[in-house]
């Protein structure tokens, strides 16, 4: 259904769910305009600050669809948006896909959407962005909501491989030739599956392998694919935790409370980086969850019912 970069048009999502989610509310559809193409948008309607959930890599909006149903039926707005590069988004041949960049399409969709004060919720490397947006403008920002992911060093913090990889520069000819082999590439990304999976229950893996991985296969099996866009985000992983583990005194000394809900069976991203985080700021609550590094997937009402309550 066509839609203008102005005007949303309401229409309900008919992807393939898993047969134990809730269907997706109706949605307006915006595409809102960068200096390099289009970022695509979900604005579900609902009550105060919005909630505008912020994907990782390597998926994209979809991984939030569990989760939206819940916050949408308890009355609250949900906004949702595709990262450049990624799912419906424009993926431009010549951007720099930078985590900065990721941080100023949060504000480019806040502002075309008139959304005055707004709760990011950031997943993986969205988190990053969630915080520097949170450290950026405290005054628009309700609170920042973290879900396994990362923002500058931590003890125990364990990278998954195939961003090791992908973002050790001495390794740069291997990784290319990864990217142009598709196959190939689509080892890395069973290896790196089966890594995660670890520790979910059979139920939660069901939906993990249904769900979320046709949700990352299809990101990189669409043309043009995701592939650039998480090489390149990828590459710049060390430098961007070096950056914000620069900012900690500025995280340390804002007032913008933050609400972690974290899987505690994340293999990566555990207990222990959750916990590392929660201290590093005056106003923080942490939820741990019986689930992997999507909780929102793994167990979506669990998570809505944790950001719904205010910290």
């Amino acid at each position: 259904m066509a839609a203008t970069d102005e005007l949303g048009v309401q229409f309900q999502e008919s992807m393939t769910m898993a047969d134990d989610m809730l269907p997706l509310p109706a949605f307006a559809e915006h595409y809102v305009p960068r200096e390099r193409g289009r970022l695509y948008v979900r604005d579900f309607a609902g009550a105060g600050p919005a909630f505008v959930v912020l994907h990782g890599f390597p998926d994209n909006l979809h991984i939030y669809d569990p989760v939206i149903p819940h916050l949408v039926g308890a009355g609250r707005r949900v906004v949702a948006l595709d990262f450049l590069g990624f799912g419906a988004s424009d993926k431009p041949a010549d951007s720099l896909y930078s985590f900065e960049q990721q941080v100023c399409e949060l504000e480019a969709v806040a502002d075309a959407l008139a959304l005055d004060r707004i709760i990011p919720v950031g997943h993986d490397a969205g988190v990053a962005a969630a915080v520097n947006f949170g450290l950026r403008h405290p005054a628009r920002t309700e609170r920042v909501v973290m879900i396994n992911g990362f923002h500058g060093d931590a003890p125990g913090l364990r990278v998954p491989e195939i961003i090791t990889l992908f973002s050790e520069r001495r390794l740069s000819s291997l990784s290319g030739h990864f990217l142009r082999s598709p196959q190939q590439f689509a080892w890395l990304l069973e290896f790196q599956r089966a890594e995660l999976a670890a520790g979910l229950s059979e139920a939660q893996k069901a939906r993990y392998y249904d769900f979320l991985g046709t949700i990352i296969d299809e990101n990189f099996r669409q043309m043009p694919s995701a592939a650039p866009a998480f090489a390149r985000l990828a590459f710049q992983f060390a430098d961007e935790v070096a950056a914000n583990t620069a900012r900690l005194v500025t995280l340390r000394r804002s007032d913008v409370p933050f609400q972690l809900i974290w899987g505690r069976f994340d293999p990566y991203l555990h207990v222990s980086v959750a916990e590392y985080y929660r201290a590093q700021v005056k106003n923080g609550t942490l939820r741990m969850i019986d689930a992997g590094h999507w909780p929102q997937v793994d167990e979506p009402e669990q998570v809505a019912r944790a950001m719904l309550d205010e910290p």
